[in-house]
C-alpha cells in the first residue's frame, strides 16, 4: 500500500499522469462549523499556491486507493477533453461518487461536523500543506480496512447488491467500489 506508516503519499502515477502530473495524499481530521467558509479558504489557498486541492470523506471510501482512482480519473478526463465539470475538484468527487450528479459527489467531500479526509494536491505543494495545516491535523491513517458498518454504507452508496458480494466475497467489496468509479468513463 502506497504510503503505508507514512501520513504523506507521493504518488506519481501511472501513464494517466505521464504529463509529469504528479498529487500528494495526506489523511486529515478537522470538525468543520462553517463548511462554506472552509470551501472558500481551501479554495484560496489552492489558488496562491497554483494547485488543486480535493477533499474526500473517508467514511464513503473504500479507502486510499479509492480517492488515488478517482483523481487519476478526473485527470485523465481533463488531459483528453472529456470532463463533466468545470473544476478539477468536483470531476475528482463525480469519480469518487461514480455519479455524474454534483449533488452525489458533493457528498463525497467536506461535511459539517467531524470530518475524515484524504486530502489530495495535484500538483504537491509544501506551501498549501503548511497553509492548509492551520486548519486541520494530518494523521497517519488510511482508513483502508472498512468493517461491516463502512461495508454495508459503502454497499448502499455504490448500489452493491448482496448477491454480487456473494458471488465476489465481502473481501471484494473494493474492487467493486473502483469498478463503479470506472464505470463512470462508460457513463458520459
Amino acid at each position: 500500500m502506497p504510503g503505508a506508516g507514512n501520513p504523506h503519499y507521493s504518488i506519481l502515477g501511472d501513464r494517466m499522469m505521464a504529463q509529469q502530473q504528479s498529487f500528494e495524499f495526506r489523511s486529515a481530521v478537522i470538525t468543520v462549523s462553517d463548511r462554506d467558509a472552509l470551501l472558500a479558504t481551501i479554495r484560496e489557498i489552492a489558488q496562491l499556491h497554483h494547485t488543486h486541492i480535493v477533499c474526500f470523506d473517508a467514511e464513503k471510501m473504500v479507502g486510499l486507493e479509492h480517492a488515488e482512482s478517482a483523481v487519476r480519473h478526473a485527470h485523465h478526463s481533463f488531459s483528453n477533453d472529456s470532463a463533466i465539470s468545470n473544476s478539477f475538484e468536483m470531476e475528482a468527487l463525480l469519480y469518487a461518487a461514480g455519479s455524474r450528479q454534483c449533488s452525489i459527489a458533493a457528498s463525497f467531500g467536506i461535511h459539517e461536523g467531524k470530518n475524515h479526509l484524504f486530502i489530495c494536491c495535484c500538483p504537491p505543494s509544501s506551501d498549501a500543506w503548511n497553509a492548509l495545516a492551520r486548519y486541520m491535523d494530518f494523521i497517519n491513517e488510511t482508513w483502508d480496512e472498512p468493517g461491516p458498518e463502512k461495508t454495508n454504507r459503502l454497499m448502499a452508496l455504490f448500489g452493491i447488491t448482496p448477491e454480487e458480494i456473494e458471488a465476489a466475497g465481502t473481501d471484494r467489496v473494493t474492487a467493486l467500489v473502483l469498478e463503479r468509479v470506472a464505470l463512470l468513463d462508460v457513463s458520459k
